[in-house]
């Protein structure tokens, strides 16, 4: 198993933000975590990348304890994530976004890092065509593709995505997620948190929902999506 995530506990001061959340991601899978605003899927993956302090329980990554392993010790581990938000450099180029990304890697001379650019590239061809225009003037979309191509750099074998179809247009959001399955199609692992559930579910092999902090259903993503109460809560019928 890639990543196990132990009987989790993380307050916010006082208040439990999540409480005893238990599950795993297998490799090469896509897993995801789906629920209402303020459930704890953004907290959850805060935790995971290593920016929110655990009060109990523990994270492994392949089976190794990670739990207050420091963010930038994760990075080189193997877990990347696009946050909530997009969280790009707003004055800085396209490019030197994407070579930010990159910055636990070593061999920024090597061909293999011009190999990852161009892969960023290939996936979105936007980006190519404005690697020297200021990121903070792209549309949604774009800051959007860029903070998964940023994240990307890092060679991720686990890549953390954190509302990835947030303020997009509807045919952005069908492109965005299709990117996202070729992404796990080309071998990396991803743990998706979503508000857009159908979306979500129609792509996961795995999927959980969190209410108030707890996992309260996990199964496959065809089976989630399948069930009259899940489709009632989260699918709009």
């Amino acid at each position: 198993m890639l990543l196990e995530v132990n009987g989790l506990c993380v307050n916010y001061g006082h208040i439990e933000a999540i409480r005893d959340i238990t599950f795993s991601v297998e490799e090469g899978s896509i897993a995801t975590l789906i629920g209402a605003n303020g459930a704890g899927k953004s907290t959850t993956l805060k935790t995971l990348s290593g920016l929110r302090k655990v009060r109990a329980g523990k994270v492994l990554f392949e089976g190794d304890d990670i739990t207050t392993l420091a963010p930038y010790e994760r990075v080189k581990r193997g877990i990347s994530q696009a946050p909530e938000g997009r969280g790009i450099f707003p004055g800085m180029t396209v490019r030197e976004n994407l070579d930010l990304g990159a910055y636990v890697r070593k061999d920024r001379k090597a061909q293999a890092f011009a190999d990852d650019v161009e892969r960023v590239y290939t996936l979105f061809p936007r980006l190519q065509e404005r690697r020297t225009q200021v990121a903070g003037t792209l549309s949604g979309g774009e800051q959007q593709m860029l903070a998964i191509g940023r994240a990307l750099m890092a060679r991720p074998r686990l890549l953390l995505l954190d509302e990835p179809s947030m303020g997009l247009a509807p045919k952005l959001i069908q492109q965005i997620f299709s990117i996202i399955a070729e992404i796990n199609e080309q071998g990396t692992t991803v743990l998706l948190v979503e508000q857009n559930a159908a979306q979500a579910l129609k792509r996961a092999d795995t999927a959980h929902i969190l209410e108030t902090g707890e996992i309260v259903r996990s199964g496959t993503g065809a089976e989630l999506a399948g069930d009259d109460s899940v489709r009632a809560a989260y699918l709009g019928g």
